[in-house]
């Protein structure tokens, strides 16, 4: 039913909402000003202005409780907008942390690959005769097969 009243606010003055609210808040008083008054026609019309104005007020401080309502979530999305620019801001300098790492990591390992290829084909051609697989190659496999740090 809150959502129902949020329309309103969209079209109406909130000021307009005051104004019910102190007619509303006019007529009990009227009509309890009303019973000091003799005049017997006058009586006639105390119940009908009494649920009149008790409508009144319930609509005026139903509405009022809707723009403090609205106007505290408006508040707090202008508050969580602020937080995601700094968050994105944020981010985007991670973001350029991390491509900055990337790109030293791929040429770290380009480098290390061309020097333990150099590596091994200056080896190899040593050892390529025989068929025994020497020390100095099974060393150069193993710091590829490294962590890199």
């Amino acid at each position: 039913m809150v959502g129902d009243a949020m329309w309103i606010l969209q079209w109406l003055p909130w000021w307009l909402f005051y104004v019910v609210l102190a007619l509303g808040l006019v007529g009990l008083v009227i009509t309890y000003l009303l019973k000091f008054i003799p005049l017997p026609i006058i009586h006639v019309y105390k119940t009908p202005l009494q649920i009149g104005s008790i409508i009144l007020v319930v609509i005026g401080v139903y509405m009022l409780g809707s723009i403090a309502n609205e106007r505290a979530w408006q508040a707090r999305i202008k508050e969580l907008e602020v937080k995601l620019a700094q968050a994105e801001a944020e981010a985007a300098k991670q973001n350029i942390k991390i491509v900055e790492k990337v790109v030293v990591q791929q040429k770290i390992v380009r480098e290390r690959g061309q020097n333990i290829v150099q590596y091994v084909d200056r080896e190899v051609v040593k050892y390529d005769t025989k068929c025994e697989i020497p020390q100095p190659f099974v060393d150069a496999h193993n710091r590829a097969a490294e962590k890199i740090q």
